[in-house]
């Protein structure tokens, strides 16, 4: 129904249309409005009536309910034996017991009517999931990432602990240790001493998390609040909260040297892990940094080496120029990187194109000495 108003409004604007040299049919259509519809509006004199409509008497259906068959519903959905049920199960009770008194659709009906239409008994009223945690780190030390995992031990069920830290701006593990189980008080030890390897004590830090026992006991709060450092935490029951800390572990796990049979012992996994941070932080070049090595864009190195290889793709395409169809590769730094972006922004990465992209974690890659192949 349109008010009188907005139908003056649009017989205006089809009047102006048509006295430009418009057609009558072709200016409704631009409106959405049927040339009928128009007409209908307006009187024999050319003014414009009111939608009679709402005004219009309707009589009663001869089926609807009485009010006393209408309180008879709310107070039957009241009663003791009834109060926790919804009518679905109402109705099929009082037919067994030889009752009727309206559809289950009707009782639902007078129910909404009478504002008792709501969840009874414990069940919560389902909620809309609050959007994870999302924090953008512009530079090292902003952000970092937590989790354990585990290895296996030498025999069946035994595993080993392994906690590792990761800078999510430069994917390099700022601190791992390896542990018989899991603990707050190792935890907290772990990134205090993180921390300080790092020099950003003075520094506004934020560390990210899943909800494990470890990651939210005490002494970690304690730790956190003295070192400066502010928690964040996965959604419950929310396993892609933490992507960077999932992505490096499925890389650890899937190198060519991972023992598949297992540790002999915790002193032998600490070795292997040694080996590993070393080989990722210092070797490993990361497809989600422009493959570059953790270690190197840690430290602000990564823009002079992409420099260097546009500057030799430059060249190649100075050389022989009818082998490029297109732009060279884009070997321009990663910009900012967001931990758990929201989705209706895709452009906070600071560049144009696909690298506007949110950068997340990446997946694994072959340890040193094999080749690796750009896409």
């Amino acid at each position: 129904m349109t008010p009188a108003s907005d139908r003056k409004e649009i017989v205006a604007l089809v009047e102006e249309a048509m006295a430009a040299g418009a057609r009558q049919d072709a200016a409704c259509a631009e409106l959405g409005l049927d040339a009928r519809t128009l007409q209908r509006w307006k009187t024999p004199e050319g003014a414009v009536r009111e939608d009679r409509r709402p005004l219009a008497e309707r009589p009663v259906p001869a089926n609807r309910l009485t009010e006393a068959e209408r309180d008879q519903i709310v107070d039957t959905c009241n009663a003791p034996q009834f109060a926790s049920l919804p009518p679905s199960q109402i109705v099929p009770k009082l037919a067994d017991e030889g009752v009727y008194i309206a559809s289950e659709s009707s009782f639902y009906r007078v129910l909404r009517e009478r504002g008792q239409n709501h969840r009874r008994g414990r069940a919560r009223k389902p909620g809309r999931s609050r959007p994870p945690a999302s924090f953008q780190a512009k530079a090292p030390c902003e952000v970092w990432s937590w989790d354990i995992t585990w290895l296996p031990g030498p025999v069946l069920g035994m595993f080993f602990y392994l906690y590792l830290i990761v800078d999510i701006f430069s994917r390099k593990i700022t601190g791992w240790e390896v542990h018989a189980r899991e603990s707050g008080e190792l935890a907290a030890g772990l990134l205090e001493r993180a921390v300080w390897a790092e020099g950003c004590i003075i520094n506004p830090l934020i560390l990210h998390a899943d909800n494990g026992s470890p990651m939210k006991g005490a002494t970690m709060k304690v730790t956190m609040e003295r070192l400066g450092v502010t928690p964040s935490f996965s959604r419950p029951r929310v396993s892609n909260d933490n992507p960077f800390s999932e992505a490096l572990f499925r890389t650890c796990k899937y190198v060519p040297t991972w023992p598949a049979k297992g540790f002999a012992s915790i002193d032998e996994a600490r070795a292997w892990v040694m080996e590993f941070v070393n080989w990722y932080n210092t070797q490993h070049q990361h497809s989600a940094i422009r493959f570059v090595t953790p270690d190197q864009r840690h430290r602000g190195e990564d823009k002079a080496l992409l420099a260097n290889r546009h500057d030799v793709y430059q060249a190649a395409r100075g050389k022989h120029p009818a082998r490029w169809s297109g732009r060279t590769r884009n070997w321009q730094p990663i910009g900012p990187v967001w931990l758990n972006p929201e989705r209706h922004d895709t452009q906070r990465g600071g560049h144009g194109g696909a690298d506007a992209l949110p950068h997340k974690a990446g997946g694994g890659a072959p340890m040193a000495g094999q080749e690796q192949r750009a896409a």
